[in-house]
């Protein structure tokens, strides 16, 4: 697609196999540990040249435009490091619910970064692509990264994983959202560093992932949203071989070794009251 027409890029969710958060830092985010791997659901973000500044337009009226979204400040540091374009018009096409811990937002960030450099040919070094991603949002580097890895200090600090195991997600987005700052609020931790670094973990077979899988989250939402409990119950009860929360939330995984056993739990999983469930695979 010429640049005249738009440039289109797809940002994919990831998935949360593990998310540990330990304490404050000073600057109000956690230290955290985190493997993280892309999947196959999508959003999808268009970007074409426009007049001076920047505008951020989106087909689902819950996700802010303009200034509020995210992409505006990922275009917004992009065009102070290379003075260019004059102008460009960003829109997001949603395909990833919004407050679900599954970074569609940060994601479009990371979409929106390619785009600039594809319609302004200037390519940053990596360092500096990661410095400008990691100011405009905690996961924006892992989705620049866009393989998995595990992710510490707040999310910016990448270090590449060895991922042998394909699987297949079952996704299932409750009918309601989560918000991260409530999520951390009610972890109440403290000031303080995280333990000592960990060995970095290799996932060569179901044996590494099935004990990998858990979410501190999933104990500050326990007695206010038991439903995510519940969810979990219904995905392993359907064959998954492992079930999390992803994120802060609220969207619960199950993972399969292959298409048939989860669009099989797909048709024995219930969408009432508003749930929406995916299929994914990890890429």
């Amino acid at each position: 697609m010429n640049a005249a027409a738009g440039l289109s890029f797809l940002a994919p969710a990831k998935l949360n196999i593990s998310l540990k958060v330990f304490g404050r830092r000073t600057d109000g985010f956690h230290h955290i540990r985190s493997i993280m791997v892309p999947v196959s659901l999508y959003d999808e973000v268009t970007l074409e040249e426009a007049g001076a500044g920047i505008r951020v337009t989106t087909d689902d009226p819950s996700v802010p435009a303009g200034s509020a979204n995210i992409c505006h400040r990922a275009a917004s540091l992009f065009m102070e490091w290379a003075g260019a374009p004059e102008g460009v018009h960003i829109h997001v096409r949603k395909g990833i619910p919004s407050e679900a811990g599954l970074g569609g937002g940060s994601s479009d960030a990371a979409a929106t970064f390619k785009g600039m450099m594809a319609l302004t040919g200037r390519v940053p070094s990596r360092d500096t692509l990661l410095r400008m991603a990691g100011k405009a949002g905690a996961d924006v580097p892992f989705f620049t990264w866009n393989a998995p890895a595990l992710a510490e200090g707040f999310g910016e600090r990448l270090t590449p994983v060895e991922w042998r195991v394909p699987f297949f997600s079952l996704i299932v987005k409750p009918p309601f959202g989560l918000s991260t700052r409530e999520g951390y609020e009610r972890l109440r931790r403290t000031e303080g560093d995280p333990p000592g670094r960990e060995e970095i973990p290799a996932f060569l077979g179901w044996d590494d992932v099935v004990p990998a899988v858990s979410n501190d989250f999933e104990a500050a939402w326990k007695e206010l949203r038991p439903e995510i409990g519940a969810i979990k119950g219904e995905l392993l009860s359907a064959g998954a071989r492992a079930a999390g929360l992803s994120g802060s939330g609220s969207a619960v995984f199950g993972l399969f070794g292959n298409a048939e056993a989860a669009h099989r739990a797909l048709g024995k999983l219930s969408r009432q009251d508003g749930r929406k469930l995916f299929v994914a695979h990890n890429i």
